[in-house]
């Protein structure tokens, strides 16, 4: 297809979600053929939609991105989901030379120091590993949500990746953290338990803190920088990320 028609089946299948609820929302995307995958960081939100794939057999891959500096808790929940749903949650490493080269000329927590290092750590331990898993898709899922920041309020439900050249389904896109909170409850979902202990946004261990009250979901996550839309990349486009374009990772 070319970016022209891809773009109006991503508009088209945006409004049909829309009317939907979650458990249709997957079962259409899962429908409309081509490789389907779901990314799972395994915060609370992507355990939903593993719990939906799972509990409905859907034909859609669900894999992660194993950074090498996640939490222990989200490490160990990947094979408790796994056995909860019986389903496999493909894991995705970066690759050793790309991380030698990032500590070559950054040091191993260089990340600290500067945008540019941090933008070219989350290159080599999620947006390659990301590739990786995305190749040869023709729909990516998310666990994206408008009330996760500011900077995802207008998430829509469908939208064409032209980076990636595949159509990103956001079906959470309009669910508030309350609803998924029962959700969870009445459906049994193992979650991370560091949710608990004042983490809603989860990623990799020295990145993330806890948030303080009256802060947004996302403000533990690299709470060094002062951009309070910062993201890793994974959700923007690689060309609006400088330091991305710019590192040699």
């Amino acid at each position: 297809m070319t970016a022209v028609t891809e773009h109006s089946a991503a508009k088209t299948l945006n409004e049909q979600l829309a009317e939907l609820d979650l458990p249709a929302r997957l079962a259409l995307v899962a429908s409309l053929g081509g490789r389907t995958v779901f990314t799972t960081s395994l915060g609370i939100e992507d355990q939903v939609i593993t719990a939906e794939i799972g509990l409905n057999r859907l034909p859609i891959d669900v894999a992660t991105l194993e950074t090498g500096r996640l939490f222990k808790e989200t490490s160990d929940l990947i094979g408790e989901t796994e056995e909860r749903f019986g389903i496999e949650i493909v894991r995705y490493h970066p690759q050793k030379d790309d991380l030698d080269a990032f500590i070559a000329q950054y040091g191993l927590n260089g990340f600290y120091e500067s945008v540019e290092a941090r933008h070219a750590c989350c290159g080599a331990r999620k947006l390659k590993p990301l590739a990786r898993a995305l190749e040869g898709a023709s729909f990516w899922i998310t666990g994206l949500r408008r009330g996760q920041s500011g900077n995802r309020a207008e998430t829509p439900f469908a939208e064409y990746d032209a980076e990636r050249n595949l159509i990103k389904v956001n079906p959470l896109a309009d669910w508030d953290i309350d609803t998924i909170k029962a959700y969870v409850a009445d459906n049994a979902v193992p979650v991370n338990p560091l949710h608990a202990r004042g983490y809603p946004s989860i990623g990799c261990e020295p990145c993330t803190r806890a948030i303080k009250p009256g802060e947004p979901e996302r403000a533990g996550r690299w709470w060094w920088e002062n951009d309070e839309k910062r993201e890793c990349g994974l959700h923007v486009p690689e060309a609006a990320i400088p330091s991305l374009n710019s590192s040699s990772l």
